[in-house]
């Protein structure tokens, strides 16, 4: 970002919100200057301008800002950098050389510090040396304390093996569900008829899979988050996961006050494990997508884009949700949209989302079976497919107003 004159005063016209912080200060930097460090950091990065004058009183966003300017804005400059490079108060420095500029307005100078947004491996990003009090995020025109479940989120972001790696003491092959097992190796046979995993025992196919693992501290094996969510019968899954559920409402073609025509959650007709549910759920979303007539050599291609959209849909669903959290893994379908609700926030900026630049899931293993059997990408060119595929067939036609919508 180029902090110049004509950047700031674009900023100062939107006025002070979740991304912009002015401070008065002339003659030192503030010390609440670096909770906002911090919540733009954990946040959507942001602004913060030093030597800007805001009156909240004013309503005219034209005459809230006044530039009050710096005394002397090279020792601010230095002092930014002694905090920011000191570990003891704060957590770790985001910032370049270009992201500190002085900078001349009305004849005053300004000192601009362009807070970027932190990676997900280095979040939180906090000060005094205390992430418990001194993590913030970034509320509209506030920085406020980043509440405990969010903070706990965070910090197994953080961990670059992933959230589904969680060893889970005590649950065994015993938990499996054979059957939900069984469809899945048959799936996987299908697409690699040749792969030395189909000659395996289902102990030893799911410990290749990432889903049965070696406790080597204890010597104990067990299965692990990724193998009980994926494969595991309903109860143990309640049991130590009683915070997740699993929902799929279709709310199409409704009727008069019909809330739902169909609706897929527990109810103690099936094994409430993840495979279960994307195989069940996929075939309700797709039927009514057009199957135009295509060949592939003797053998009709029914799998069309939009087909491998959902599918693309559904499994990135899963694989970037925070399924630690309480909250529901929801699947909606309506007359003109899909709609797809996870738990967790964002692990990335949303253009890079886009851009289809390379994301690493939350549920890196289990990302990787669905990977196995055809289902996902993981190059990051998953949430672009989606879009490809939408815009090559519904624009311009009588479908051009159904739409994916992942939250």
């Amino acid at each position: 970002m180029d902090i110049d004159e004509k950047t700031i005063k674009a900023a100062l016209l939107k006025g002070e919100r979740v991304t912009l912080e002015c401070k008065k200060a002339q003659s030192n930097v503030p010390i609440d200057m670096w909770k906002t460090y911090s919540a733009f950091a954990n946040t959507y990065g942001g602004l913060i301008l030093l030597g800007v004058h805001e009156d909240l009183k004013e309503k005219d966003v034209t005459k809230r800002f006044t530039i009050i300017g710096m005394d002397d804005p090279e020792k601010i400059r230095k002092d930014i950098w002694n905090v920011v490079n000191n570990p003891e108060k704060v957590s770790v420095n985001l910032l370049k050389d270009e992201d500190v500029e002085v900078v001349e307005m009305d004849g005053k100078k300004v000192v601009a510090i362009n807070v970027p947004r932190a990676d997900y491996n280095t979040r939180p990003v906090y000060i005094n040396n205390n992430p418990i009090n001194g993590t913030y995020i970034r509320n509209h025109e506030g920085d406020y304390h980043c509440p405990k479940e969010m903070l706990t989120m965070m910090m197994r972001d953080a961990n670059p093996e992933g959230n589904d790696r969680l060893f889970l003491k005590h649950y065994t092959m015993d938990d499996i569900d054979i059957p939900t097992l069984e469809r899945y190796r048959n799936h996987f046979h299908s697409r690699l008829p040749d792969h030395p995993f189909n000659s395996l025992d289902h102990t030893e196919f799911l410990r290749q899979m990432g889903g049965f693992t070696l406790d080597r501290e204890s010597g104990m094996e067990c299965l692990n988050m990724a193998g009980l969510l994926m494969f595991g019968k309903g109860l143990p899954i309640r049991d130590r996961f009683d915070n997740l559920r699993l929902d799929y409402i279709d709310k199409s073609h409704l009727i008069g006050d019909q809330r739902y025509s169909d609706r897929l959650t527990y109810d103690g007709m099936w094994e409430n494990n993840l495979f279960n549910f994307v195989t069940m759920v996929l075939p309700k979303l797709t039927r009514e997508l057009p199957r135009p007539f295509k060949m592939e050599g003797m053998v009709r291609d029914d799998d069309t884009p939009q087909h491998k959209a959902v599918r693309e849909a559904m499994t990135n669903c899963i694989i970037h949700a925070d399924l630690m959290l309480n909250s529901v893994l929801k699947v909606e379908k309506y007359d003109d949209k899909f709609v797809f609700t996870n738990p967790g926030l964002l692990r990335f900026p949303v253009d890079q989302i886009y851009a289809g630049e390379e994301t690493r899931a939350r549920n890196q293993r289990i990302q990787n079976m669905f990977r196995m059997i055809g289902f996902g990408e993981n190059l990051g060119s998953g949430f672009p497919l989606i879009l490809s595929a939408w815009n090559d067939i519904f624009l311009g036609n009588s479908c051009n107003n159904f739409a994916f919508l992942i939250l």
